[in-house]
This record gives C-alpha cells, structure tokens and sequence, in this order.
C-alpha cells in the first residue's frame, strides 16, 4: 500500500521535471503577488522592474517551501527565497536569494539520492534617468551541482526602455553586455574526462543580451507576465541561450498569494553530459513582508 505524506502547508510546493537543477525567481516588486518562481541567478543577468510615477518603495518578500512523499517511491525537496526592494527617486537597489534541495528514491529499498541542489544570489542597482529609460549594474552568482558549477558570476551593465507603462499594463525592453565567469565542479571535469572530453577547470564569457518583458494585471486580483531573454556570445556564435518564463498569479488574502509559473531554460552549447533544456514547473504560496 502506498502512503504519501505531502507536506505543502509552507508556503510552496517545487516541481522539478528537467536534468539540472533549477529554483523559482520570485523578483517581482510592487505587485500584488509574487511570481513564484526561486530562478534568480540566471545566466544572463535579471529583469528589472518598474513603479510608473512612483518614486519611493520598499518591499520585502519571503517564501519558501517542501514536499515529502514516503512508501513504494520516497522524496523531499525544499525551496526557500526571499527578495528585497529599495526604491528613493531615481536611485533604486534590489537583492534576492534562493536556495532549492530534492533527494528522491525510485523504490522502498533503493537508497535516496540527491536530485536537486543549487543556491543563487542576485543585487541589482538601477537608476532612472526619465519616467521610460533607466540604466542598471546587476551581479549575479549561483552554485549548482548538477549544471556542474562550483560558482557561475555573471556581471550584467544595460540599459532599460519602457514602449508600455500603464498602470496596469507594462512592456519593456533591454540591451546590454553580460560578463559570465564559470568555476567547474572537479567531479563534474572527472566525469568529462573518463568519457573523452576535456573540460576546463573554469571560462570567461563575453555576451551580449536582450531582454523583452511584459506584465499585465488582468484585473484586481489575478496577473499575467512573459519574459524572454537572449544571449549571444561575441566570440563563438554556437554559443547561445534563451530564457523564456511565463506566470499567472492570483491574490489570495491581505499579503498572502499564490502563484503559477512555468520556465523554459535552453542552451544551445551545453558542457559535456549536461541536457540543453530545462523545464521548471512551480506552484508557490508568498507572504508580503512589506
């Protein structure tokens, strides 16, 4: 008999359907309900955000999540993240972490095995030069097992462009440079190595990026936003990736909402074992602080 005890009380419940780990970005801000998604150091660098004619914010998010299954096949993953927001005039500072863990076991009798295992970091300085055109610096950072990443860095300088900015609609766009330094895993070079491919201990990267954004606030309580990146490496042109993300969300009580989303991960050059696409699936409950 199959028993499942799934534990989602907390605010989230993470599921992962791709080879590499991957977590939600939950970086919306001045919104009623978080995006639900803990992917927050991207390879590239993070969207921004924007408060129309407002000069002045501060927002403070927390959410976090676990899920547990026992019996014929057992499991446990945890998510957690937290994203903060300082907006004074033109001078606007934001910072986020998130953290994902998942052990899983196809039988009763097979030992647990670690499916998912990454932290990321992101802070982000933008500031404001009219009501549609902002320039930003954002640094990056992330650990991630099974992309075989010890440290992946991305330093991101750009500029931002508002085509749309209603108070309830919002699109934008931007452009910029994308500095990404990776410092492999020895296990993960190892591995590489006994199947005859030779990977470096670390690599520079040099990018260009572009970023299309929208968020559409359908009425009082329920949200839709799209984001797709693209970046191309001005060295080697069959080094390229694209970020697509898509979420609905819904409010739900005072500070409490819910969120559903779905991101789209693809690397057309990927390191040796590692699959060019990731598919993340989240469903997450967040809590405003402020």
């Amino acid at each position: 008999m199959l028993v499942r005890c799934v534990i989602s009380l907390v605010l989230g419940s993470l599921l992962h359907v791709s080879h590499a780990s991957a977590g939600p970005k939950s970086l919306l801000l001045g919104k009623k309900a978080s995006k639900g998604k803990t992917e927050i150091a991207k390879d590239g660098f993070e969207a921004g955000t924007h408060d129309g004619d407002a000069k002045d914010a501060l927002t403070w998010n927390m959410a976090g999540g676990s899920l547990l299954s026992a019996g014929n096949t057992r499991s446990m993953a945890v998510t957690t993240a937290t994203d903060f927001r300082l907006r004074r005039q033109t001078h606007q500072l934001s910072f986020a972490m998130a953290g994902n863990f998942a052990r899983s076991a196809s039988s009763a009798d097979a030992a647990m095995e670690t499916t998912v295992s990454n932290l990321q970091s992101r802070m982000r300085y933008d500031y404001f030069f009219s009501h549609s055109m902002a320039a930003f610096l954002a640094v990056s950072a992330r650990r991630d097992r099974f992309q075989g990443l010890d440290l992946r860095m991305n330093v991101a300088p750009g500029v931002a462009y508002y085509v749309v900015d209603e108070t309830e609609e919002l699109a934008w766009v931007e452009l910029g440079y994308d500095y990404q330094y990776d410092l492999r895993r020895q296990d993960f070079i190892d591995e590489a190595l006994v199947d005859g491919n030779v990977v470096n201990n670390s690599e520079i990267r040099h990018n260009t990026r572009v970023f299309l954004g929208y968020d559409n606030q359908l009425n009082e309580h329920v949200s839709f936003s799209a984001a797709l990146e693209y970046l191309q490496s001005i060295e080697d042109s069959e080094n390229w990736r694209m970020n697509w993300d898509a979420a609905m969300t819904s409010s739900i009580a005072g500070r409490l909402s819910s969120a559903v989303t779905v991101s789209v991960r693809y690397d057309k050059n990927p390191l040796p074992g590692v699959v060019p696409t990731d598919v993340l699936t989240a469903l997450n409950l967040v809590y405003t602080l402020l």
